[in-house]
């Protein structure tokens, strides 16, 4: 698989101040690849409006340290290709929150990968973590929504298959498919008043995107290709995450959300 040279450059500030939203306070929130990158963001993001903020990753480390910046936030490491200790560690996070109003299906890894060098392993790996924790970090949950007669489910997608982006093959398709996913499950899920919708970022500027595979072409095709002058940060992904998990958007399901600067 492709292996690059990290440049050496800066990743921009993340800012929470100036969003509120009144009713997320005391929510309870359960974010999958939560201790880094968008993840991260979206934890802290809750965490800001005063939610009940549990999160699974396998950086036992960052997992740590950031619940431990954060009060009230609590931290279950995970390995999310292994589908029953997954659904073991979300169990425990319902437990210590009391159950959950809003999942943040987040997880993924954007790898890059040439097509001709494509194993079926490789291929169930990548799909393992991009697009299977999805269903049952979902299924996880149902219960607990249902239950509390409605909840908030918000999937992360990625805008690199609209924007055609090279050696991504199977990362892309499953991004594309989150969109299927998510109309699916909001047809499923609406009689119990829990509401699913898409949020496709960009390219945001996290610690591995800067470090890995941004370079002078890719600061040349964001300034061609945004509309928006400047970078996506994940504080950006975070606030809409926010926005579709308060009342604000209780009559908003099955959508598809950009936040990507107009790139596409």
């Amino acid at each position: 698989m492709l292996q690059l040279e990290p440049p050496h450059r800066t990743v921009p500030q993340v800012h929470y101040a100036g969003v509120t939203f009144h009713d997320l306070k005391g929510k309870s929130v359960i974010v999958t690849g939560g201790a880094s990158g968008i993840g991260a963001d979206i934890v802290q993001a809750f965490a800001a409006q005063g939610g009940r903020v549990g999160f699974v990753d396998r950086l036992v480390d960052a997992g740590r340290a950031l619940a431990g910046r954060l009060p009230g936030t609590v931290f279950e490491a995970c390995d999310v290709t292994d589908v029953p200790a997954l659904q073991a560690a979300i169990g425990r996070l319902l437990e210590r929150l009391d159950g959950v109003d809003v999942l943040v299906n987040n997880v993924a890894n954007d790898e890059r990968h040439h097509l001709e060098e494509l194993t079926p392993a490789y291929f169930d790996q990548r799909i393992a973590i991009n697009l299977r924790p999805h269903f049952f970090a979902t299924q996880a949950v149902l219960a607990s929504m249902r239950a509390r007669a409605g909840g908030s489910i918000v999937n992360i997608g990625s805008g690199s298959w609209k924007n055609k982006t090279r050696d991504l093959p199977v990362y892309a398709a499953a991004k594309a498919a989150i969109t299927g996913f998510t109309r699916s499950l909001a047809r499923e899920l609406g009689a119990h008043n829990i509401r699913v919708n898409h949020v496709v970022p960009g390219w945001v500027m996290t610690e591995r995107q800067v470090s890995l595979w941004l370079d002078e072409a890719g600061e040349r095709a964001m300034d061609e290709n945004q509309c928006l002058r400047g970078r996506i940060i994940g504080a950006d992904i975070a606030h809409m995450v926010l926005f579709l998990a308060a009342d604000t958007a209780r009559m908003i399901t099955a959508g598809e959300f950009v936040v990507d600067a107009g790139w596409s």
